[in-house]
């Protein structure tokens, strides 16, 4: 009996480990890291499938309009990189795009030439947050999405804005892995931040960060989005409200990247009425 007792103790430790040992391993894969940033669990999701397998590759394109890539010092030693088209007339009023998952490819200059046609009087700077890299497939944009540092995102979004001078003011729009950079990028704009629109990306969940905001946020989001779902939004909205910043929220029975024309996902619809409502809302921040 005390042999069958022995027995059945060491098979309760055992499976309490075993137990013990699944749930840390299932934690490690589900829960993300206190401590890491929201643009940095955002960068998490590239690990899973439903994730990645709902971006297909871009078509190839290939942009011949106006503007050209710039060269800029940044705080840690090294070069940022954007893309710019400047405003026919002298303007200290500038707009940052921030690409999604891809990287700086042509489409996203072919976005920031919509916004110099739509608002004259900006100059419009597409950030390079890869370092010159772009990828053509899922499996290569999840790789350049992780591999994001937040402090040389940082310190290229910083040295962009010391581009554009002391005395600009500062407006960005960017989708997924961009739409949270963008809200990133009005944060550390400062006191020359005067707006900022995100699509379907990652919110600032710090409440003391947000109280920093000195514009208020335009957020275009997907219903039916599995990652930044209304539970993410609904909070978001929480979190500004707590923080005493104005946010605006739409969301749009669609699914996550519904304005990306080169996602499966994509709602042409949906998209256009997101831009007009983007449009209007950069266009009376940034008054000419």
């Amino acid at each position: 009996m005390k042999k069958l007792l022995l027995l059945l103790a060491a098979a309760l430790t055992f499976g309490s480990a075993a137990a013990q040992t699944k749930t840390a391993t299932s934690l490690a894969c589900c829960v993300r890291p206190a401590q890491a940033s929201a643009t940095e669990v955002f960068a998490m999701l590239a690990t899973e499938k439903d994730f990645s397998g709902g971006h297909d590759a871009p078509l190839p394109y290939t942009y011949a309009g106006d503007g050209q890539m710039i060269e800029f010092k940044t705080s840690d030693g090294q070069a940022g990189h954007a893309f710019e088209i400047k405003s026919a007339k002298p303007s200290n009023k500038y707009l940052f795009v921030i690409h999604e998952w891809w990287g700086l490819n042509d489409y996203i200059k072919k976005e920031a030439a919509m916004y110099t046609q739509e608002m004259p009087g900006v100059n419009i700077l597409a950030l390079d947050l890869y370092d010159g890299q772009v990828a053509t497939t899922p499996e290569e944009a999840g790789k350049l999405m992780q591999g994001v540092k937040t402090e040389r995102a940082t310190a290229i979004i910083k040295g962009a804005q010391q581009y554009a001078g002391a005395k600009a003011q500062f407006a960005s729009i960017g989708w997924c892995f961009g739409g949270g950079w963008s809200l990133q990028s009005a944060l550390l704009g400062g006191k020359q931040t005067v707006g900022c629109v995100m699509y379907y990306g990652m919110p600032e969940k710090d409440v003391a960060k947000l109280k920093g905001l000195n514009s208020d946020v335009l957020g275009l989001f997907a219903e039916q989005d599995k990652w930044i779902n209304p539970e993410v939004v609904k909070q978001f909205e929480k979190d500004m409200a707590a923080a005493g910043k104005k946010v605006t929220v739409k969301e749009y029975p669609a699914d996550h990247a519904f304005a990306n024309p080169s996602n499966p996902k994509y709602n042409k619809e949906l998209a256009d009425d997101a831009h007009q409502k983007a449009l209007a809302y950069l266009k009376a921040r940034l008054k000419s």
